[in-house]
């Protein structure tokens, strides 16, 4: 990768990581649809304003049916997930199951026909599901109905940031990443903005509160996905979704150093063996193959 990518690279291993510890403290002060929805039209009205600050032209190619199911997915049904899922489960069990997302973009990806189920990535789906279990079979913390309600949330955010993103790739492929950001996040805010009448905000939030929201918005989100779509664009989709590896990593020493979250041995070996799936998924790892000839 060129210094550039690599730039982007680390940067959203960092911030990504870090929202998770961001994402506990705006939910606790504006609920859990409140922190998707206000955090959601601040992302895409600040990146709409800064477009048109900087003379950068929009063309929203597509049709709005596209961006509202990158909306629903992507931002509405991956932030409500997290949001909802992370005070139950804490942050490192959220970003080690976050990691499964190349999973399930695959899977989609071959249900869909853009992808092809090799041998090697069968291997790794086998193995990605083997971690999976460990990690939410063998728990540092009594199995209760939060902790599966919480789990659940996590793997449906998963899910639906997997679809949006093959959604993305074969619907609006080649809309610049301004826009497909700016859209996404203004009509996923608009699709949960109703569920502030089920889940409204709980209390006046302080100051400091609406500073956190402003960085989450404004930093690790709308700046974070017009890189992410940039260096997919530079470096190709497989190489730039493998940043969810580092993402997970800078999550768990976040939790286990700044919030003293509680991993049993076998998740932190459920963790290893689901990286160690979606990279054979991934196709990072090198497989030799036989030479046929030499037989």
């Amino acid at each position: 990768m060129k210094p550039k990518d690599v730039a982007v690279y680390l940067f959203l291993a960092i911030a990504w990581g870090l929202s998770f510890l961001l994402v506990l403290k705006i939910v606790a002060a504006f609920g859990w649809v409140g922190a998707v929805t206000f955090r959601s039209f601040i992302a895409g009205m600040t990146l709409f304003l800064l477009a048109r600050a900087t003379g950068r032209g929009l063309k929203f190619r597509g049709g709005w049916w596209a961006y509202a199911v990158v909306g629903a997915t992507t931002v509405a049904g991956q932030l409500i997930g997290l949001s909802y899922a992370t005070p139950l489960i804490g942050t490192a069990m959220a970003a080690i199951l976050v990691a499964t997302i190349p999973m399930f973009s695959m899977l989609i990806g071959q249900v869909w026909g853009l992808e092809r189920i090799t041998p090697q990535r069968l291997a790794g789906l086998l193995i990605g599901f083997t971690g999976v279990v460990l990690l939410v079979g063998f728990p540092a913390v009594p199995v209760t109905a939060t902790f599966v309600f919480g789990c659940a949330g996590t793997i449906f955010a998963c899910l639906c940031a997997a679809f949006g993103s093959n959604y993305a790739s074969h619907k609006l492929k080649g809309v610049g990443a301004w826009e497909v950001t700016i859209g996404a996040f203004l009509l996923g805010g608009l699709m949960t903005l109703p569920l502030l009448f089920v889940v409204p905000v709980p209390h006046v939030p302080r100051l400091v509160d609406y500073g956190y929201l402003l960085i989450a918005a404004m930093v690790m989100s709308g700046m974070t996905y017009v890189l992410y779509f940039g260096l997919v664009a530079s470096i190709g989709a497989t190489r730039a979704i493998s940043v969810e590896f580092a993402v997970t990593a800078t999550a768990v020493l976040v939790g286990a150093v700044f919030l003293g979250e509680p991993l049993s041995i076998m998740q932190l070996a459920g963790g290893g063996v689901i990286i160690a799936g979606c990279a054979l998924v991934l196709g990072l790892v090198p497989v030799r193959r036989r030479d046929r000839s030499a037989a």
